[in-house]
């Protein structure tokens, strides 16, 4: 059990550092061809902090761990805006971006539906995985466009966040070490990672779904709690709720349509009865609550984070 536990942690680190280099890679190999740091910051930076989960239900896929790779990405997007957005809103209130109120939540409400529609056959199947999957190549291409009209402010905002973390122009052959150590370490992370807490959660009588709804999901959503923290103490607030929406949307979208395509995946019937009305209704709540004044206050972080507290306590009842 020990052992374990120091493998778990092992597998934790790889996913985290496994992201941040291969985030850091892309986007110096994104900058050395003049692409523009908002559209980094809306592709490479929000896609690439989602990499712990690609990688994670992929590898539970294949070795048809459904109630992991589900859950995991069911407990990442709860996590995001329960845990990760609400932390950020109580460190430092987060001011709204009207533009993003009209363009991405209404997307994240519509796909968290059409996933829970997919799913109430008991089965994502690879025609639905290749639908989801078609669905962020149109959303990326909206997005790309979207970003070439932001105003001189945001971009400024996004090439602030660059410098921060450490995205400059760099040799091609640093950058392209450092996307393949990235998934290296993705890769053994996600292995170490899921053997890890499987082991653990069948020794603690916990169920897989449950072990891939917090312990895993949260895991795999470090990336994005340290984004969103960082750009919220640097009051960069399109990065820190921008990152949330932007990985829960491709969470859905790319991560369970690949995962589907590879290997069609099983979804539990407990999952379509709390987990994704869950998910579902943090979304929708969401809403108003950044409706009103256009900003995310230290109240409405707290309750977020007591909604995510309580559902958790009630997985673990």
């Amino acid at each position: 059990m020990p052992l374990q536990v120091v493998l778990f942690l092992v597998g934790l680190t790889g996913l985290y550092f496994g992201a941040e280099w291969l985030v850091k890679g892309a986007s110096r190999f994104a900058r050395s061809f003049n692409i523009r740091p908002i559209v980094i910051g809306l592709t490479i930076i929000a896609f690439g902090s989602s990499t712990p989960e690609l990688v994670t239900s992929i590898t539970a896929g294949i070795n048809h761990l459904n109630d992991v790779a589900m859950g995991n990405i069911i407990g990442s997007n709860i996590a995001n805006i329960g845990l990760v957005l609400g932390l950020s809103a109580i460190i430092q209130p987060i001011k709204i971006d009207m533009g993003l109120l009209l363009r991405e939540m209404p997307v994240v409400i519509g796909i968290s539906l059409i996933l829970y529609f997919m799913g109430w056959d008991g089965t994502l199947s690879r025609r639905e995985g290749i639908v989801l999957f078609v669905g962020v190549i149109l959303y990326t291409f909206c997005v790309y466009r979207a970003a070439l009209k932001e105003s001189r402010a945001v971009e400024q905002e996004y090439l602030e966040y660059e410098e921060f973390i450490g995205v400059t122009r760099d040799a091609l052959i640093k950058d392209i070490l450092l996307i393949i150590l990235g998934f290296g370490a993705l890769i053994g992370g996600a292995y170490l990672l899921i053997h890890a807490a499987i082991y653990i959660a069948r020794v603690m009588g916990i169920s897989e779904l449950v072990i891939g709804l917090t312990v895993i999901a949260v895991g795999t959503s470090l990336p994005e709690l340290a984004t969103s923290l960082v750009a919220t103490i640097r009051k960069e607030s399109d990065i820190s709720i921008g990152n949330v929406i932007g990985s829960n949307i491709f969470n859905i979208l790319a991560i369970l349509g690949i995962a589907a395509i590879i290997q069609p995946l099983s979804v539990n019937t407990l999952s379509l009865r709390v987990d994704m009305p869950v998910m579902l209704l943090f979304c929708i709540f969401l809403m108003p609550m950044i409706t009103w004044k256009f900003a995310l206050s230290r109240v409405q972080g707290f309750f977020l984070l007591a909604g995510y507290s309580m559902y958790v306590l009630w997985l673990f009842k």
